[in-house]
């Protein structure tokens, strides 16, 4: 568990508000920034995002369809598109990847909970009270 994980999960969860985490994200150094992206993005598939999940994601994050992330995850097999969000090098788009993820995250990782953790688990992130 590291700082990060623990942000990127409770701004997933609420407990953190986005206003936040994208002031967090905006202070990563572009390597920071980077590794952010592809964080989320593997929290994501291990929640076990399906394509359903991007409309909502879009709409969660304040994207209009027609930004790039939009574009991206309505299109094709989401792991592949994860992938090219978390790729994007644009600074305005690594910021809307970035509340797209996040996004993602909080529908997966929420369904995730409703289905397999109701009754309790071990992910620590589950865990989680709101931030200071």
């Amino acid at each position: 568990m590291t700082e990060r994980d623990v942000i990127l999960n409770e701004l997933a969860q609420g407990l953190r508000p986005m206003s936040q985490g994208m002031a967090w994200f905006d202070a990563l150094d572009p390597e920071g920034r980077s590794a952010a992206l592809l964080f989320l993005r593997h929290h994501c598939v291990q929640a076990r995002a399906v394509a359903e999940d991007g409309p909502e994601s879009i709409r969660r994050a304040g994207l209009r369809p027609t930004h790039t992330p939009a574009v991206l995850i309505t299109r094709g097999r989401i792991d592949d598109q994860l992938g090219k969000i978390a790729s994007l090098t644009p600074r305005d788009e690594r910021r809307k990847a970035f509340r797209l993820l996040v996004a993602v995250l909080a529908i997966a990782d929420g369904r995730r909970r409703e289905r397999t953790c109701a009754s309790g688990c071990g992910h620590w992130w589950h865990r989680l009270t709101t931030a200071d």
